[in-house]
C-alpha cells in the first residue's frame, strides 16, 4: 500500500533528475508516461517513487492506476 506521506517532486525537480526541460516532464504526463497527482492550485507534482522506478527503466503504470489518470490531492 502506498504511503500518503510520500514526497511529491514538482516537474522542475523531476526534469532535473531526468535532464530535461520541466515542459517536457508536463507533456510527458498529459500522454501518460508518468501519473501525477494536481494540487488544488492545478499545478502537477509526481511521486517521488514512481519518479526512481522511471529512471531505473520500470513501468510505474499499474491497473489501478491506469495512463492518462491524474488524481487530484
Amino acid at each position: 500500500m502506498e504511503s500518503s506521506s510520500e514526497r511529491l517532486l514538482t516537474p522542475g525537480e523531476v526534469a532535473a533528475l531526468f535532464r530535461v526541460d520541466p515542459k517536457t516532464v508536463t507533456r510527458w504526463a498529459a500522454a501518460g508516461r508518468i501519473s501525477s497527482i494536481r494540487t488544488p492550485g492545478g499545478h502537477r507534482r509526481f511521486r517521488e517513487s514512481e519518479v526512481h522506478a522511471l529512471l531505473r527503466g520500470e513501468d510505474v503504470l499499474t491497473a489501478d492506476r491506469p495512463a492518462g489518470e491524474s488524481p487530484r490531492v
